[in-house]
């Protein structure tokens, strides 16, 4: 799904010529983190709140120019790649270029979180599963195969984090037997990081470490 049908012009985008005071002022009025430039027509970034703030009110966005950040979107865009850019830049606000470069308007965060919660993902009802395995190791066609051979889907899956060469990846399995499925990672060399009642493993060694407990203490 592209952002065409996303874009917005509610807020006009600021010329180089814009007052600092004035933009502040309309910083005050909005909840948006930045606000997109131009220059002669173009797009040239976008210039942030909180540099905003420490401008002198009496100059132009001209005058600070080199403090514009120039992240944009093309509308041609898939809404994941947006979702990158926000977290990439910090801000709630994306500018739209088209092909040639052109502005077109805007998109806001909110509108592609709202995506996000229309995804199987989020959604759907499911189990959420966190297995680690080394970087290099991993392989998102084992991880369907070991959920799909145990008859479940799989709903979605993203790499949540990846720390001293090993990768976490989170998934969203629909309704099956979990044990089995972590039982079936487990095989093929994964760690188990999410909490699981159905895991048959981890409560026979809370029991077995209840009754070591007990026994030490007779």
């Amino acid at each position: 799904m592209s952002m065409t049908e996303y874009i917005l012009n509610d807020v006009g985008i600021l010329n180089v010529s814009e007052n600092v005071e004035e933009v502040q002022k309309l910083f005050n009025k909005l909840t948006y983190t930045h606000l997109p430039v131009e220059s002669e027509g173009s797009y040239v970034g976008c210039i942030s709140e909180n540099d905003v703030r420490c401008f002198d009110n009496d100059k132009t966005l001209d005058d600070y120019r080199y403090a514009l950040e120039g992240f944009f979107v093309r509308d041609s865009n898939y809404w994941l790649d947006s979702l990158e850019a926000f977290a990439q830049n910090n801000c709630n606000i994306l500018p739209v270029l088209d092909e040639e470069s052109k502005y077109l308007g805007y998109i806001e965060l909110s509108e592609i979180i709202t995506l996000f919660n229309e995804t199987p993902f989020l959604n759907e009802a499911g189990n959420i599963l966190v297995v680690e395995k080394a970087f290099n190791d991993y392989f998102f066609s084992e991880i369907s195969q070991i959920v799909e051979s145990n008859n479940a889907h799989l709903l979605g899956a993203f790499v949540s984090k990846v720390e001293n060469e090993m990768a976490q990846i989170t998934l969203k399995i629909s309704p099956s037997g979990m044990n089995e499925i972590i039982q079936a990672f487990r095989r093929y060399g994964y760690i188990i990081i999410s909490d699981h009642q159905e895991d048959t493993f981890n409560k026979n060694l809370k029991d077995r470490s209840k009754y070591l407990d007990k026994y030490l203490n007779i």
